[in-house]
C-alpha cells in the first residue's frame, strides 16, 4: 500500500481540480484504517459518537471541490454580514503564488478578497505552507459557504486588515474572532499542517474517546493553571484537524488566546526573568508550560498572527534553552544529574515548532543538537549500565528527591517517554534525521520487553488498572527499568502509579510510531498486538474520567498520527517519502 501523504517534492503545479484530485486521492485510499478502527468500535457508545467527516452540502463549484469548501460560522454577536479571516495550509510544492488563490461563493463567484503568504515550507521548498484570506462573509441563520480555489489569478483584490481587529470579547472575556471559518478535515489533514493525519471516519473508537473527553474538557479552564500542561491549544487544533468540527475549533481558538493572554513579553528569557514564560501559574520560569505549535496551528488554521512577533517567539526559545529554573539545557553526561523525559520531550518540540514557524536555520541547530543528546543518552549512557532503548535516569532525582545511588532505581517513565518520541517525530518531519528512525524502534523494543506490566501478575490490592478498560486492559509501569526487580518497581507502583493506565491512549503514539519504522517482522506484529491490546483504553467510559484536567493534552496532544502510522505498511518509515527531503 502506497503511504497516504503527498509525495514530498511533487511537480503539482496543475490548476483546479486535477491539484485536489493528485492531494487527496492518496488521502482516500485510506481503506486500512476504517478496516482497523471498526474492528475495535465495539468499545464505543452509541451516545456519544464522532459526528461523520463525510464533505457534505451543496455540490462545488466547477473551479474548486468539495474538500476546498470554507464555511464560516458566527462565534460571537448576531451579525450577518462579517469580516472574516481564514488559515488555509497547503502540502509542500502546491501553492508558489498567493494570486493563484480566489475566493467563490456557493455559485462559483468570485468574491473580493485578500490573500497573503503566513507560512513556508522552510525546510524543503519553501512554496507556502499556509495563507490568510479575508474577505466579507454574508451569514444566513450563521453559516455561509464559500470555497477556495486554486490556478487562475485572482481578480478581485481588497486591502487587508490586521486580524485584531476581528476579536472581541466572549462569555469569558477572552479576546476571539467574532467569526471563524472551518475547513474540511481531508484537506486540512493532507496539507501536512499538523504532520501526516487521517480524517477521522465515522466510528473511529479513538474519534469517539476524544469527543467523550471533550464533554468535560470543553468549558475554559480558567481556574486551573495545570489543565493547560502538555498544551490545551495545540491538542484541541489537532483535534479539529482531523474532523473539522466547529466546536474543537472555538474551544481551541479561545484556548489560544487565553494561553497566550498570559505570555511574559517584558523581561530576559532566563531565570529569574523568563521572558518568554507563561505567567497564568505566576511562575513564569516553569518552562514546562511553554508552548510554540499553537502558535504555529493558530496562524495555519486562522490566520490569526495578533498575539505573537519574532522577538517574544525568541525568548520562548532561549527560555527553553536555558530551560526556566531547571539549570541550561544540555547533555546528560551524569547519573546523578536530574533528567525528565517530558522537559527534554517539549523542548525539542518547542524548537522545532520554532523554525517551522520563522524558518529561522539557528532553531534548526538547536533541535538537531538536543537530538544529538538524545541520540548519546540513549545509546551511551553515563551510568554505563548499557543500552536498554530507553532514556534511563535517576528515579530519586526524578521525583525531585536528593539522589542516593545505594537506593535510587534506574529507569524510565513510559508516559513521559511519549514526549520525546512527538518530539523525534517532528523533528525527523524536518531534518529527515536517519537516526531518529533507529532511536524510535530502540524504545519500542524497550517497551516491549520493559515497559508494560504483565497482566497475568496482576494480584488482588495491587491491580493498579481503572476496571474501565475491562479484566485485560493494559497497563504500562508508572517507572519502568531493565536494571530494577519486579518488587522495587511494584513498591513505586503503589506509592505513585495507581491508574497509570490513564496514559494508555498516548503510549499508543510511540508503539505506532515502533511500527512505522520497525524492520524487524516479528517486532512489528508485537507492536501491533500490543496496540490492538491497548485499544481497550478508546473505551468510552474511560473517557468520562475527567477529575484530572490536563488528562486531555496528556492524551491527545500527539496521539492522532498513531492513526495514520497503523495505516502504513510495518517498517515503511525507513523509506517512506515524507522526509525524504534536504534540510537546510
Amino acid at each position: 500500500m502506497m503511504p497516504v501523504v503527498p509525495v514530498v517534492g511533487w511537480p503539482l503545479r496543475k490548476a483546479g481540480r486535477l491539484v485536489v484530485t493528485l492531494v487527496l486521492g492518496l488521502v482516500f485510499a485510506c481503506s486500512p484504517l476504517a478496516t482497523w478502527s471498526a474492528s475495535h468500535s465495539h468499545h464505543t457508545s452509541a451516545d456519544s459518537p464522532a459526528k461523520s467527516q463525510e464533505p457534505a452540502g451543496p455540490q462545488a463549484p466547477q473551479d474548486s471541490t468539495a474538500e476546498q469548501r470554507i464555511v464560516v460560522h458566527k462565534n460571537v454577536g448576531d451579525a450577518t454580514d462579517v469580516r472574516v479571516s481564514v488559515g488555509i495550509p497547503f502540502p509542500p510544492s502546491v501553492l508558489r503564488d498567493v494570486q493563484q488563490i480566489r475566493i467563490l461563493d456557493a455559485s462559483g463567484n468570485e468574491i473580493p478578497s485578500h490573500v497573503t503568504a503566513t507560512l513556508l515550507w522552510y525546510a524543503r521548498d519553501r512554496s507556502i505552507r499556509a495563507v490568510r484570506a479575508q474577505f466579507q462573509a454574508q451569514l444566513v441563520k450563521g453559516e455561509g459557504t464559500y470555497y477556495f480555489a486554486m490556478g487562475k489569478p485572482r481578480t478581485k483584490d481588497i486591502p487587508g486588515w490586521p486580524y485584531v481587529q476581528e476579536l472581541v470579547p466572549d462569555a469569558n472575556g477572552v479576546r476571539v474572532a467574532a467569526a471563524l471559518a472551518t475547513l474540511e478535515p481531508a484537506w486540512l489533514c493532507a496539507s501536512l499542517i499538523a504532520g501526516p493525519q487521517v480524517p477521522a471516519p465515522k466510528g473511529e473508537a479513538y474519534a469517539n474517546y476524544v469527543s467523550t473527553q471533550f464533554e468535560w474538557a470543553r468549558k475554559l479552564p480558567a481556574d486551573d493553571h495545570t489543565a493547560w500542561l502538555f498544551d490545551r491549544p495545540s491538542t484541541l487544533f489537532k483535534a479539529y484537524i482531523r474532523t473539522g468540527r466547529l466546536d474543537y475549533l472555538q474551544a481551541a481558538d479561545e484556548s489560544y488566546h487565553f494561553y497566550m493572554k498570559y505570555i511574559k513579553r517584558d523581561g530576559m528569557p532566563f531565570s529569574p526573568f523568563c521572558g518568554g514564560g507563561w505567567t497564568y501559574g505566576k511562575e513564569p520560569c516553569d518552562v514546562k508550560y511553554v508552548y510554540v505549535e499553537p502558535i504555529l496551528l493558530a496562524l495555519a488554521l486562522t490566520g490569526d498572527d495578533s498575539e505573537h512577533d519574532a522577538e517574544l517567539v525568541d525568548k520562548m526559545v532561549i527560555l527553553w534553552r536555558h530551560n526556566g529554573w531547571s539549570g541550561e539545557a544540555g547533555p546528560y553526561t551524569e547519573p546523578g544529574e536530574r533528567f525528565t523525559e517530558r522537559l527534554a520531550g517539549l523542548g525539542l518540540l518547542a524548537t522545532i515548532n520554532a523554525y517551522e514557524l520563522t524558518g529561522t536555520t539557528h532553531y534548526l541547530e538547536l533541535a538537531r543538537e538536543r537530538v544529538n543528546w538524545l541520540y548519546d543518552h540513549q545509546r551511551n549512557n553515563p551510568d554505563k549500565l548499557g543500552d536498554d532503548g530507553s532514556w534511563r535516569n535517576s528515579w530519586n532525582l526524578h521525583e525531585d528527591d536528593s539522589w542516593n545511588p545505594d537506593r535510587d532505581v534506574r529507569g524510565t517513565s513510559p508516559w513521559m517517554s511519549e514526549n520525546i518520541i512527538d518530539g523525534l517525530w517532528h523533528t525527523w518531519l524536518v531534518t529527515g534525521d536517519k537516526r531518529i528512525p533507529e532511536m524510535i524502534t530502540a524504545f519500542g523494543r524497550y517497551m516491549e520487553r520493559y515497559g508494560w506490566i504483565d497482566v497475568s501478575t496482576i494480584v488482588q490490592g495491587h491491580d493498579w488498572r481503572n476496571p474501565c478498560s475491562g479484566s485485560n486492559g493494559q497497563i504500562a509501569w508508572y517507572w519502568a527499568s531493565s536494571q530494577a526487580n519486579h518488587k522495587k518497581l511494584a513498591d513505586i507502583e503503589d506509592s505513585d502509579g495507581w491508574y497509570s493506565d490513564a496514559h494508555n491512549v498516548e503510549l499508543v503514539m510511540p508503539m505506532a510510531a515502533a511500527y512505522y519504522f520497525e524492520r524487524d517482522p516479528a517486532q512489528s506484529a508485537a507492536y501491533k498486538k500490543r496496540i490492538d491490546a491497548v485499544s481497550t483504553s478508546y473505551n468510552t467510559e474511560c473517557a468520562q474520567i475527567g477529575e484530572t484536567l490536563r488528562r486531555f493534552n496528556w492524551n491527545n496532544r500527539g496521539a492522532g498520527v498513531a492513526m495514520w502510522f497503523l495505516q502504513q505498511p510495518p517498517g515503511s518509515g525507513a523509506t517512506a517519502p515524507v522526509a525524504t527531503h534536504t534540510a537546510p
